[in-house]
């Protein structure tokens, strides 16, 4: 008892002596002095009033039942009969064991108040957290909503984050102070704006870009000029609030607001101290990511502009397209208008983010688009891009060390196919991009083998081949960029979602979209899909022609036929009149027989002259002493586009009039 006595009298803790039904039999005034007489006998769950009783009471139970002793158990509550919020205890508890071991005499707790301690953790937990948490996004609702799972519970039971309304669509944050014209979007769910009421904490913190610490009550007066957020404290049960701006360099990005509800303690100057730690880091990573979506959104204005503005109707194919937005603002898509009816198709993509990948896909589309013009093949189309990629390669390789985009790799992804309506043939060939679906009219999928060539700008040098698919009139084509591919099952939930061809191709292209998993074009994707078709007999004119030299003169009476049977305009005949006989007349003289003659009536009006000859004519300037070798230049004034491509088969000369009037309806 001697010894007892002394640790009591000279102990640095509050001790508590507990009989074997756990009532206080002893207990020194570090407990509570003014009431150490009065807590005798009762049990230590009446005398603290505990977050968690039951606990409390099992645990004393386990150590009178010879468990072992705890130590430094952390409890929260406070003394029941002292007013005030709760507090943090670090109990150890110990048997006491009598004379008799199997009988204990009762337990010893040691109560130690570690409030402060408890508060310095929590604060210093939590700037922890927002360092751990905050900054890992270059999204600006992203980073808010990491602000606000770092801080509940932990140091706020209730956090709302708003952001100035443009930073969120990437533009400067304004100067401080915040006139209250400026709107705040809330960064959560609800994602509502307002302007901050003037006579508020919210308001004055955004003035003078101070924090401010308010205990809320009843009698809060300025509550009044701000309904909303009256309803939100009354509703949460708030007491104290800390409002802090976000600010950078004298501009004002937002505004945090922190809450403290029902059983919490309230808020004190240190707490304030952590919530301007905390809002100074979010504010830096808001920022970064305001740069990051500007960026991006100048970016994806730039690969908007440098993509088709409307689908271009083309004389043999329906196109439908969707372009998802993402990181990556190097997507791209093209449908192009071919001589003969035929039509090129392209998707593709350059890897990366930001403006350079979408300048890198501008470059590439304006390259396939001059080469469209040449008709080349698939393969030779891809070959000659992949060289203007090599130098585009090179040319960032020269760049200065300094610049941000040197070492930086390049690499793009691209398929190019041409549909020929009247053999119903695809001649495709792609760089590293997906083959495409093919849903034959009854819904079926035949199977597509396309040999896949190196990526653009890969350092490889295998060429490219090309495939060529035999499709039936209504068939449809999906070409599509990787990102719209993300797992294995992708090629088979797009031919699932396609393989009811009589859709509209717009409600084919939104169900596709419909169908991907979440998540899956995070880098934003391009889908482009074809319906095939044929061009109507009726807008279609061919004829055999004799390989002599009265030739000319039959075409040109068999053209103006034809033309009058079109309704086109006398000049339009006359012009065309003129062209055909030109080209039949070269035709004559430097081909090589079979000689087939085609017209060809769309928005257009489209002359093709075909020989077995292998060698392309050059248009000539003659000087006026030459007698000849005006042929083409007459052709090239009279016709708005002229060229020449080549097959198995020879040549065929073709030129384009854009014809006075519409063109008959089929």
């Amino acid at each position: 008892m001697a010894l007892l006595d002394t640790l009591f009298a000279q102990s640095s803790v509050g001790l508590i002596v507990l009989d074997p039904e756990l009532r206080v039999v002893r207990a020194n005034s570090l407990v509570d002095a003014a009431h150490v007489q009065e807590m005798i006998g009762d049990h230590f769950t009446d005398v603290y009033r505990l977050d968690k009783p039951h606990q409390a009471a099992e645990v004393l139970r386990s150590v009178l039942e010879g468990e072992g002793p705890v130590r430094d158990r952390l409890i929260r509550g406070r003394l029941r009969r002292l007013p005030g919020p709760d507090r943090s205890f670090s109990v150890s508890v110990y048997r006491l064991d009598g004379p008799d071991d199997d009988v204990p005499r009762g337990v010893l707790a040691a109560v130690v108040d570690v409030t402060e301690r408890e508060r310095a953790r929590a604060r210093e937990s939590c700037l922890a957290a927002v360092r751990e948490r905050v900054g890992g996004s270059l999204d600006v609702a992203e980073t808010c909503r990491s602000l606000v799972d770092a801080v509940v519970p932990g140091f706020a039971d209730l956090a709302v984050v708003e952001v100035v309304d443009d930073v969120l669509r990437g533009a400067d944050p304004p100067v401080g102070p915040l006139g209250p014209e400026v709107p705040l979007r809330r960064a959560d769910p609800e994602g509502g704006t307002r302007r901050l009421p003037f006579r508020t904490p919210y308001a004055l913190a955004v003035s003078d870009l101070r924090p401010r610490l308010v205990q809320l009550g009843p009698d809060t007066v300025w509550l009044d000029a701000d309904p909303d957020s009256a309803r939100l404290i009354e509703s949460a049960g708030a007491h104290s609030l800390i409002v802090v701006p976000l600010t950078l360099r004298g501009a004002v990005l937002g505004l945090v607001s922190l809450y403290r509800c029902g059983d919490s303690e309230p808020y004190d100057e240190d707490d304030t101290l952590v919530a301007r730690t905390a809002a100074a880091r979010t504010a830096l990573s808001v920022d970064n990511a305001r740069r990051y979506e500007r960026s991006h959104v100048i970016a994806s204005t730039v690969q908007r502009r440098l993509l088709p503005q409307q689908e271009g109707d083309q004389a043999a194919v329906e196109t439908a397209h969707v372009l998802l937005p993402g990181r990556n603002s190097g997507c791209w898509f093209d449908t192009i208008a071919l001589s003969g009816a035929r039509t090129g198709l392209v998707v593709g993509s350059v890897a990366g983010q930001g403006l350079e990948a979408a300048i890198a896909m501008g470059q590439l589309r304006t390259v396939i688009q001059a080469l469209a013009g040449l008709d080349l093949e698939p393969d030779e189309m891809l070959a000659r891009l992949n060289d203007t990629a090599e130098r585009l390669a090179a040319e960032r390789a020269d760049l200065p060390r300094a610049d941000a985009l040197y070492g930086e790799p390049l690499s793009a992804a691209c398929v190019y196919a041409i549909y020929d309506p009247f053999t119903r043939t695809c001649t495709l060939a792609r760089a590293g991009n997906p083959a495409p679906v093919v849903i034959a009219p009854d819904g079926s999928a035949p199977p597509v083998d396309v040999p896949e060539g190196p990526r653009l700008f890969s350092p490889e040098s295998a060429p490219f081949a090309t495939a060529v698919l035999t499709l039936e009139e209504g068939s449809l084509l999906a070409f599509c960029t990787e990102a719209l591919l993300p797992d294995e099952q992708a090629v088979a939930r797009i031919r699932r979602t396609l393989a009811s061809p009589e859709r509209g191709l717009h409600d084919l292209s939104d169900a596709v979209v419909y169908g991907l998993p979440a998540g899956a074009h995070a880098d934003g994707a391009a889908l482009l899909l074809v319906r095939t078709g044929t061009v109507p007999a009726h807008r279609v004119a061919t004829w055999d022609l004799p390989h002599d030299r009265t030739t000319p003169s039959t075409a040109r009476v068999l053209v103006r036929d034809r033309l009058q049977g079109w309704n086109l305009d006398e000049e339009t005949i006359d012009a065309t009149e003129l062209i055909v006989s030109e080209l039949v007349t070269n035709a004559v003289r430097y081909g090589t027989p079979p000689l087939r003659l085609r017209l060809l009536l769309g928005p257009t009006l489209t002359c093709e002259v075909h020989d077995s000859s292998a060698v392309s004519p050059h248009l000539r300037h003659a000087r006026s002493a030459d007698e000849g070798g005006r042929g083409l230049f007459i052709v090239s004034q009279l016709a708005s586009h002229w060229g020449t491509r080549h097959g198995p088969r020879g040549k065929t000369l073709w030129t384009e009039q854009d014809i006075g009037v519409p063109a008959p309806a089929d």
